[in-house]
């Protein structure tokens, strides 16, 4: 794999703060990828944050840090989800129909708005906006309901649109290929809050970074989320290719790459030297 150029050696010498994506880059279907967490440990212990920032919008905060917590992982206080930026779109007191996880119902609870599940058993009752992410149980009466609300004026939002997640098996739909069917059945486009998206960033720059996002490396394994949300923030990207990119597949023209490296580890090493 491709190591740091010269022009990009500067800035890694200077990261404080590691943004760390989850699928595909510490784990695979909650399985760690070989080295991930001594990577994580390696960075931490030799001062820099690291910050688990995913687009997964399913699970609760808790659940996510606990999920990190059984490999290895100390996660408490350090995980951004894209629920988190979807909630920032709602208003407090606002009646919410989620069409996601529970992590999208506690986000949206914690601004101070109504969730209201969607178990595909429509109440004809109006919506201020419907929320959108991965769902299992998704299914024609979800998405009917949903449709409905949104085109008698509610707001559609997405917490994030990648239509696939890596897995142990290979790839599999992600929330985008359930909003894409939204987005069809309603006859709107949605707002995306996730990476690469400004919602995502807004967050991470005021939770996060601060004035910092210079001195901040975006890691992933999707270049048009990952590496596009560099690009937003204004940090350097490293390239891994534990998950969705393959080891010699090239990624999307568009995408700068400071760093293009195997795995976490690989990231690890080429951070301290």
């Amino acid at each position: 794999m491709a190591q740091p150029a010269d022009t990009h050696r500067a800035q890694l010498d200077d990261v404080a703060v590691i943004l760390c994506d989850l699928d595909g880059v510490v784990w695979l279907s909650h399985e760690a990828i070989e080295g991930s967490v001594e990577a994580v440990d390696r960075m931490r212990a030799d001062g820099r944050r690291v910050v688990f920032v995913t687009n997964n919008s399913a699970p609760r905060l808790a659940d996510h840090e606990a999920a990190l917590g059984a490999i290895g992982i100390d996660a408490r206080g350090a995980v951004v989800s894209s629920s988190m930026a979807a909630a920032r779109l709602i208003e407090r007191g606002e009646r919410v129909l989620i069409s996601g996880g529970p992590g999208v119902a506690e986000a949206v609870q914690r601004r101070g708005a109504e969730a209201v599940r969607n178990d595909g058993n429509d109440d004809r009752r109006p919506c201020d906006a419907v929320v959108i992410g991965i769902d299992r149980s998704f299914d024609y009466q979800r998405l009917a309901w949903s449709a409905r609300v949104v085109r008698e004026g509610a707001r559609l939002i997405a917490t994030n649109g990648d239509a696939t997640y890596p897995t142990p098996r290979g790839p599999e739909p992600g929330g985008g290929s359930l909003v894409a069917a939204l987005e069809v059945a309603a006859g709107v486009d949605a707002v995306v809050a996730g990476k690469p998206e400004a919602p995502m960033a807004a967050l991470i720059v005021d939770d996060v970074l601060g004035g910092a996002a210079d001195r901040a490396l975006m890691v992933g394994d999707r270049p048009e989320t990952d590496g596009l949300f560099a690009a937003r923030l204004g940090c350097p990207y490293a390239q891994v290719r534990s998950g969705v990119v393959a080891p010699g597949e090239r990624v999307p023209p568009g995408v700068a790459v400071a760093l293009d490296v195997a795995d976490l580890a690989a990231v690890a090493r080429s951070l301290i030297n």
